[in-house]
Parts: C-alpha cells; structure tokens; sequence
C-alpha cells in the first residue's frame, strides 16, 4: 500500500487503538503518585510540598524524555521507544514500592518512572499518530491523547482500592508486573513506520508550512509555545494533583477526593475527543485559545464554592473544559512547522507542557503550606491561565493580520 493510501486508512486507525491502549498504561503512574500521596506523607512523615516532590520529578522526567524519545522515534521508530519505557514502568513501579523513604521513592519516580518510562507513551505517539492522518487529523491526535486522561479516569479508583485494601506498596510492586505484562505486547505492534509524509500532504492538497510561522522566527514561535504550555499546566495542575488531598482537608476523605479525580479525567477524555473534532474545524490556535478561557473559568468555580456536591461539578466541568489544550499544541506544530521536524517540536512543546505540571503541583503544595489552604494555590492557578490566554490571543492576532505578518498554516 503507497504512503498516501496510508494516510486515514484502516491500518491508521487500528494503530490509533494501539496507542491509545499504551499510553493508558505509560500514563498511570502520573496519577497513582496523586492517589497515593496521603499514605505516602503520613508514612515518611513529610510535609506536604515534599511528599508532592516524587510528582514533580516525574512530570520533568517526562518532559526531558519525550524530547529523547521523540527523536529515537523519528530515527527507529516509535516501537523502540515503546519497549524502553515498558522496561522503565515495570522497573520503576517495583523499585517505588520497596522505596525506604521520599527521596528514593522522588528519584524513582523522576528516572525510571518519568524519564525512561511514561514520556516514552506520550510525545512519541502523539507524533507518530499526527505523520498517519491528514483529513482527521485533529481527531486522531485527539483519541490518542485521551489515553493520559483515560488513565486518570481508570486507574485513581482502582489505585486507591488496592491502597485501602493491600497497601501503597503492594499496589505500586502490582502496577510494574502489569505494565512488564502487557506494554512489550503492545509495542510490537507498533513496528511500521509512519507513511511517506511529503507524498501524503501532496495527495491530500496541503499547503506548505511557513518558514517563520506566526510571522516569527521558528525558534521565537516554538518559545512563545513553550511558555503557553508551561502556563496552562501550571493552572491545570492544581485540581489534578491536589484535590485528593483538599478533599481530605475539607473533611471528605481521600475516597471522594479519588473518585472527583476520575471523574474529572473522564470529562477529560469526552472533552478531547470534541476539542479534536472542533479543531479539524477551527484549527489547533483557536482551540487552544477556547480551552484555556474554558478552563480559567472552572478555576475561578473553585474559590466560591467548596462543598460536596458542587465539587464533584466543578471537577466535571473543569475537565470537560480543558481535555483539548494539550493536544492542541501538536495540532499547531503540525500546521505551522516542518512536518520533518514533527517528533523533535511537538516532544518540546510537550515537555513544557508537563514542566508546567510538574512546577504547579509543587507550587501549589508550596503555597498550601505556606498559607494553609488552597484558596491562594487557586489563584496562583489563575494567573497563570491568564498568561496562556494572552499568548494565544497574541498568536491569533499575528495569523489573523490583525498585528505583524500573516503567516499560513499547512493544513485549512
């Protein structure tokens, strides 16, 4: 079958359900370090800022990853990447759950759990599904991204059962045996390479990406990018990494705070796979522009209203709100960068993006022990969402011709 062929066809999209099957399982350990984190303080008697550092270092091991493993994958193959991190997981899982305090278990969890672990299940695939479809494009970078928030829909309760019942360390030792089971499977699917990309934009009509896209220098548009992601997931990190434990502070117990977290990620997921049809609509900056309004509004939902029922609301909407920001970074580099390029500048963006994460889960631990609530970590959250949407609007405004250059994306 010719690389065009390729393109959107049966064979992409039963890739498509690989690889949203493998980053579902690469993307549990960012969300068992949050369910656990309770036990996990009250064991190493540690403050709160602390027992938030394992996450820390496993969002910038992701990051610093998905850059490395982006690049293997666009010289060997996303397969190679894939078996590495299964090695990593399985590894890592096992040696956090024999950990003797937090700094092992932080440094487990940055190394073999981030760097050489989950970051092999995400950039590489969001890159390498974006090079297997054109017309559906933004769908199918969509349905893959879902993966990290299916796995924080599926795997919290299931974690938080196993913690109650058996022990965060047994859960943790359980988590490596399942990944050595099933992600090397997986990954030998995942052989072919991606089609011919140039003959697949030339079949499909596709224009040309701009050498200075958004009338910028490349180096000064993939920066402005950068700081966009770092912005949003500082805000986005908030709820996600801290809401088990501000349930539990508010009086309603880890369990709930579990359960908000999964339903919080579930919206997620429905809200990506909409992001991704509207995106092959509107395009990858304006969908960005429409998340980040989205979601700064569901952050402000949390500084007025904090019983029960309306948390479970406001998680709802907060992940119905932001699911599509993420991928939408991916969706920009392909419309505006050298598809050449696609594995080593989406991985980048993507590392900001879970620096963000990385940086906002500690901030917000940060702030909480020095203010003694979560009010101020909201509004630091907000901030910082407002410094995304203002990136975006300047984005916009340049591609629009509204200020500066009007630059073309490669794909209407």
């Amino acid at each position: 079958m010719t690389a065009p062929a390729l393109a959107d066809s049966r064979q992409a999209w039963i890739r498509l359900t690989v690889a949203l099957a493998l980053m579902t399982i690469g993307s549990g350990a960012m969300y068992v370090v949050s369910v656990v984190l309770p036990s996990v303080q009250k064991e190493f008697g540690v403050a709160r800022a602390d027992a938030a550092l394992p996450y820390t270092l496993l969002m910038v091991g992701f990051g610093i990853g998905g850059i490395l493993m982006g690049r293997l994958a666009d010289r060997r193959g996303v397969m190679l990447p894939i078996l590495i991190g299964s090695v990593g997981l399985a590894a890592g899982f096992v040696l956090a759950g024999l950990s003797g305090g937090i700094l092992a278990f932080a440094i487990v969890h940055g190394l073999l759990l981030g760097l050489a672990g989950s970051s092999a299940t995400f950039a590489p695939l969001v890159a390498d599904t974006s090079l297997w479809f054109v017309k559906r494009r933004g769908t199918a970078v969509a349905i893959c991204a879902s993966g990290n928030y299916l796995a924080g829909a599926v795997w919290p309760p299931i974690v938080q059962h196993f913690v109650e019942t058996v022990g965060w360390r047994q859960t943790y030792i359980g988590m490596g045996v399942f990944c050595a089971a099933t992600m090397p499977l997986l990954a030998l699917l995942m052989r072919p390479r991606p089609p011919v990309l140039a003959a697949v934009e030339a079949r499909a009509g596709a224009g040309t990406p701009s050498l200075r896209p958004f009338g910028l220098s490349m180096n000064s548009a993939q920066a402005l990018l950068c700081v966009a992601g770092v912005a949003c997931c500082v805000a986005m990190s908030m709820p996600q990494v801290h809401i088990v434990a501000y349930c539990g502070d508010l009086g309603y117990g880890a369990a709930q705070g579990a359960q908000m977290l999964s339903l919080m990620l579930g919206a997620g997921i429905v809200s990506r796979l909409v992001s991704g049809a509207i995106c092959d609509r509107i395009g990858g900056l304006r969908t960005l522009l429409l998340g980040s309004v989205l979601q700064g509004l569901a952050l402000l939902l949390f500084l007025p209203f904090d019983s029960l029922v309306s948390l479970y609301v406001i998680s709802a909407l907060f992940g119905l709100f932001q699911g599509g920001i993420v991928p939408a970074y991916a969706i920009i580099i392909r419309e505006y960068f050298p598809p050449a390029e696609a594995g080593a500048r989406v991985g980048t963006v993507l590392m900001f993006t879970l620096f963000g994460m990385a940086l906002g889960g500690w901030m917000s631990g940060k702030v909480f022990d020095l203010t003694g609530s979560y009010h101020a970590a909201f509004l630091n959250g907000i901030a910082w969402n407002a410094l995304n949407i203002s990136i975006a609007l300047f984005l916009l405004a340049r591609t629009s011709g509204w200020i500066g250059r009007r630059a073309v994306p490669s794909s209407a």
